[in-house]
């Protein structure tokens, strides 16, 4: 391996080593071993060589804007597909949010994927972008930040010199393209300044233009099972439900990050029920690229709900009924496999609705009844005073032409 003269790499920075899990297997609780990226390539002075040649790009580069280099480790070509940058650069260059980050190749091909600021790292899109070109272990990626969103990026492989040459090339005929005839020797310049050697345990101190090894991030350099990211840790592989045969085995696997240390143990647990009951995992087909945290949340939500809807009564109000439906909806539209609490929660509705009906029908049933019986004591007074005017005229009608009589001679009487 060698380096320009002019490099200000730094003992500590020089001799930190990327490192890798050597046992991916071994329980998270037991203490990692660790193992140097030297163990990628199979000789030392292949490493050597595809470092140099990695350099050789670097120093080519307009310096106006940062670049930094990455070796490939498993988690970037495989499994997961995580790619963590150095937090340092991350937090100098690249944006404090989330947002979708350019890949321009050398052949101007761009492939979209998604920075997480949090995690300082590229996953959503990276997957394609590595499948497409064909990376492997060991290959050494140069990332040229040209915008705040977007990366040149040149491929340096540990197996031959091809795709080197080629970018080389091109990005030694830009630079000279943007110079002025008068400084066209600094092209020259820059090819004849003199390397010295660096020692092979140094090798992968790797410097970038804008930020010491030592804030590179590589959460993602051990072997992708156990290294942890703030809590949480890269994936080995996708393991489907059916490979789960106990709580142990459960992992909550988003965007490639094994995200159980967002839950408590209690939420985690009744998730793993939950996901027993379905014998798959809910949030299996989420939107691709969700945040870590939202995922954690809806996740969460989803248990607290589940738990609600079992913790409910008859007498529950129709308001919770309804929080509950629309959420989950809104979760179902995010891709959670949650049709089945919408289907308990519809039964819950109905059988809630035909209770509350059955006791407005019975209340009203005793309304009709009250209604009824005052009719029924007004008809009995009806009835009464009916039977009273019939007597009465019944008694009148016998002596009425005895009193229009009577009534005649009173009016012809004399004085």
């Amino acid at each position: 391996m060698f380096r320009k003269k002019s490099s200000s790499l730094t003992q500590s920075q020089t001799t930190k080593s990327i490192v890798v899990s050597a046992n991916p297997m071994m329980p998270e609780s037991h203490k990692r071993k660790r193992a140097t990226v030297e163990s990628i390539y199979d000789t030392s002075q292949a490493q050597s060589s595809v470092l140099e040649r990695a350099q050789e790009v670097e120093v080519s580069l307009d310096p106006k804007f940062p670049s930094l280099l990455k070796v490939m480790l498993p988690s970037h070509v495989t499994g997961g597909f995580w790619l963590g940058l150095p937090k340092k650069f991350c937090c100098e260059h690249l944006p404090k949010q989330d947002i979708m980050i350019a890949l321009e190749d050398e052949n101007g091909e761009e492939f979209e994927t998604k920075y997480l600021a949090d995690k300082v790292g590229l996953s959503g899109g990276w997957r394609g972008f590595s499948i497409a070109h064909k990376l492997l272990e060991g290959d050494v990626i140069v990332f040229h930040l040209v915008t705040p969103s977007k990366f040149k990026v040149y491929i340096v492989r540990s197996n031959g010199l091809d795709e080197l040459d080629g970018a080389l090339g091109l990005v030694r005929l830009e630079a000279c393209k943007k110079m002025d005839t008068g400084d066209t020797t600094a092209c020259e310049r820059e090819e004849s300044e003199t390397l010295e050697p660096i020692s092979e345990d140094n090798a992968i101190a790797l410097n970038t233009k804008s930020c010491p090894i030592s804030d590179h991030s590589e959460s993602e350099s051990g072997d992708v099972g156990f290294e942890v990211l703030d809590g949480l840790r890269l994936s080995e592989s996708v393991v489907t439900f059916e490979e789960v045969k106990c709580m142990d085995d459960f992992n909550v696997l988003v965007n490639g990050l094994i995200i159980n240390s967002e839950f408590s143990k209690y939420i985690l647990n009744k998730y793993y029920e939950l996901c027993c009951s379905q014998n798959s995992f809910l949030h299996e087909h989420l939107l691709e690229g969700l945040n870590c945290k939202l995922v954690a949340g809806v996740i969460s939500e989803t248990v607290n709900i589940a738990d609600a809807i079992r913790a409910c009564n008859i007498t529950t109000p129709e308001g919770n009924f309804s929080t509950w439906d629309q959420t989950l909806k809104a979760f179902q539209g995010l891709g959670m496999n949650i049709g089945f609490l919408l289907a308990r929660l519809d039964q819950l509705v109905s059988l809630a609705s035909k209770s509350k009906r059955f006791k407005e029908a019975r209340l009203e049933k005793d309304q009709a009844e009250e209604e009824m019986r005052s009719l029924e004591a007004k008809l009995l007074e009806v009835k009464e005073a009916v039977s009273r005017l019939e007597s009465e005229i019944e008694t009148l009608n016998t002596s009425s032409e005895n009193l229009e009589l009577m009534f005649q001679e009173v009016a012809k009487a004399s004085w």
